[in-house]
């Protein structure tokens, strides 16, 4: 690689790293009465990426995959920023930082095409306590397995009912893998919210997969079959059945978790007789007391079910979180129960850890 060339990464990547870092930040702590403190916590590392961007437009043609995946991840991530600092100088509404945010994964997608390239973007990755795991780093310094990676299954923004997955490049097939199906919340798709669990997929050795609800033919909005009829149970058995005919599940440890509506669609079909999924994960979702009556008791009795929900959370107050513990462990659940002080009503991604070891069999703090 010239040395041009390597002068011009090592200017680009580390504001473009900072700034997915700080997205992902804003992201985490969103809620609308602090947005103005999140913004100025988040800080500026926007304005130095801006700044070096032009250096990726004179490049040789051979650097071409490296300069259009940093291309691609820098003007996605400076289009979430413009969108939220509209917002900041009082330009649009929650609505609109919701949209700015839908870039952030565009540019991790774009960026992740350059993890074997780049020592830094594979560190990104990677979960921030075993960023110093040496076992972790050799597993990932070796060149990808066959049927490894990102894989899309009719799933491009704005379609229904297809899937993202990710194999950790270090798959083998001679043992089952745990997996994760990770429903996104209303009026989300699977394609971005796969990268709400990539890092930690990729950092614990998880299969992850991350469908796109089929959604209601009569409604603009994507979101799981919560009323009426339910499309999206079979579909999602599907794409299960599709993903272990290829790849080697264990099937003593596959969670079915979920943002939001995605969250509550865990109850609607994980609690079914048949669902094959051993653990249930609902993230700031909400619940009827009729799910708890209406759900298969044998079941229910000693179903791991491990809920997250905040404290701050605006759309399904936390009252509701509270009453569906006392529900569920009165149905006979075994119900882990995490209130987060400083949640509202996003991701929080520092959950993943905790919850892949509790999978695992660990106690939900990873002990």
């Amino acid at each position: 690689m010239s040395e041009a060339v390597v002068d011009d990464i090592v200017a680009v990547l580390p504001p473009l790293l900072q700034s997915l870092e700080a997205l992902g930040f804003v992201a985490r702590h969103l809620n609308p009465p602090d947005f103005g403190r999140v913004m100025e916590a988040a800080g500026t590392p926007d304005e130095a990426l801006r700044a070096v961007r032009p250096r990726l437009s004179q490049w040789p043609a051979e650097f071409s995959e490296i300069r259009t995946a940093l291309e691609t991840a820098s003007d996605a991530a400076l289009a979430a920023f413009a969108g939220l600092r509209e917002v900041q100088n009082g330009n649009g509404d929650l609505v609109s930082v919701f949209r700015a945010l839908r870039y952030s994964p565009r540019a991790q997608e774009a960026l992740y095409a350059l993890v074997e390239k780049l020592p830094p973007v594979s560190e990104f990755f990677v979960e921030p306590s075993l960023r110093e795991d040496a076992d972790l780093a050799a597993r990932l310094a070796q060149p990808a397995n066959e049927n490894t990676g990102i894989f899309h299954d009719h799933n491009e923004p704005g379609s229904r009912g297809g899937f993202s997955l990710y194999v950790p490049e270090y798959y083998t097939p001679d043992r089952a893998w745990p997996l994760v199906m990770a429903l996104h919340g209303g009026s989300g798709n699977g394609r971005g919210f796969l990268w709400s669990w990539l890092r930690d997929a990729r950092s614990h050795g998880a299969i992850l997969i991350a469908p796109t609800a089929t959604g209601n033919a009569s409604s603009s909005k994507s979101t799981w079959a919560l009323m009426g009829e339910d499309t999206d149970t079979p579909n999602l058995m599907r794409i299960l059945e599709q993903v272990r005919s290829r790849w080697n599940i264990d099937a003593t440890k596959m969670l079915l978790t979920g943002m939001s509506d995605g969250g509550t669609f865990c109850y609607v079909s994980g609690l079914e007789s048949a669902s094959p999924f051993t653990h249930l994960a609902p993230v700031s979702a909400t619940f009827h007391p009729l799910m708890a009556e209406m759900a298969d008791a044998e079941r229910l009795r000693g179903l791991p079910i491990h809920l997250v929900h905040g404290k701050l959370d605006w759309m399904f107050p936390v009252q509701v979180a509270r009453q569906t513990r006392q529900l569920l462990s009165a149905a006979g659940a075994n119900v882990t129960y995490r209130e987060i002080d400083d949640l509202s009503h996003t991701y929080p991604r520092e959950i993943n850890a905790p919850m892949l070891a509790w999978l695992r069999g660990k106690s939900a703090d990873g002990a």
